[in-house]
């Protein structure tokens, strides 16, 4: 999802970016980003594995409690930020899409983990594994010997095939695990035919495409280059659902985005939601929501805290992988 001007966008500084976008360490060598306390949202992906602290940690305005062990796993595009976090650590793992692109597979699995298991309180077997695959993939990265990206790649993956098992599964208390938001899952047993264009159009909707004022199914599809029916018939076998109802998901999302996390007036909500008449909006995100953009922005206050940071966005620092990255 393009990022508004209003909400900060976080970019992957290492070294060598087009050789290797990835960075991985601790909360603290990662850099202050790493515990930001105001909305924001990245070009790549995360993942951390919180070993100790407190607080909560907001993604796409629903606040997650930080009860250590726990793993997240966060999409480019989505917006967070960690709230009154106190003693937070563990490690972070940072990613962009090319890091796994001959791994789609992987990529479209850390995709449906942010959005289907975005938090997870890990029972003892659960952080026990991740630890030690985080602690291996930092250890290679660290050391910088002879196939280390391919050795961190596969490590990636165990990683986030043992997230993607139900909690609890092969023995151990385990928690729960929280969604980000209502997003559309692929069907496992939808024929690849079908999962391979719905992949494409869900990826379509991640982007800025989704939000341009008079985006519609057919003109996505024609970008595709495939008629509306078929796409139509492929994302309802994959996802369940139609084109059109996860369009709307998609514009509503990025609205209850800005309207909990900066201070744009409902007028330009809307617009940067890709709506061009602001009243129509209002009846869009009532009739979806049940409540109207105005207090949906003051329960997300609430629950959130401020929609922006006190620290002015000149003072603060790159995010970068530090001496790891």
């Amino acid at each position: 999802m393009a990022a508004h001007p209003a909400l900060e966008l976080h970019r992957l500084e290492v070294p060598s970016p087009h050789l290797l976008p990835f960075a991985v360490g601790t909360f603290d060598s990662i850099g202050p980003l790493s515990r930001a306390d105001y909305p924001h949202r990245h070009t790549f992906h995360e993942i951390v594995l919180v070993t100790s602290g407190t607080g909560l940690h907001v993604v796409d305005t629903r606040p997650l409690p930080v009860t250590p062990p726990n793993l997240g796993v966060l999409a480019a595009g989505q917006v967070h930020h960690w709230q009154g976090a106190r003693g937070l650590d563990g490690y972070v793992l940072l990613l962009e899409d090319a890091f796994l692109l001959d791994r789609p597979d992987d990529r479209d699995l850390l995709r449906r983990l942010a959005a289907e298991r975005t938090w997870t309180a890990l029972g003892p077997r659960e952080h026990a594994e991740a630890a030690a695959v985080v602690t291996e993939i930092a250890r290679e990265f660290d050391e910088r010997r002879p196939g280390m990206a391919t050795v961190v790649r596969a490590l990636l993956h165990v990683l986030l095939v043992r997230a993607a098992r139900p909690p609890g599964a092969g023995g151990g208390a385990a928690g729960g695990a929280a969604r980000a938001d209502d997003g559309a899952d692929l069907r496992p047993d939808a024929p690849e035919s079908a999962t391979g264009l719905a992949g494409r159009y869900l990826d379509t909707l991640e982007g800025p495409a989704a939000l341009e004022a008079g985006a519609t199914v057919e003109r996505i599809a024609d970008t595709l280059g495939v008629t509306p029916g078929h796409l139509g018939e492929a994302v309802k076998r994959a996802t369940g659902r139609t084109p059109g109802a996860l369009l709307r998901q998609a514009r509503l999302l990025e609205a209850k985005r800005l309207l909990a996390c900066t201070r744009l007036t409902v007028a330009a909500v809307a617009r940067a939601s890709g709506f061009t008449d602001p009243a129509y909006f209002c009846r869009f995100f009532r009739r979806e929501t049940g409540t109207t953009p105005g207090a949906f922005r003051t329960a997300a206050r609430i629950d959130t805290g401020p929609a922006a940071s006190t620290t002015p966005p000149a003072e603060r620092p790159s995010h970068t992988g530090g001496d790891a990255a």
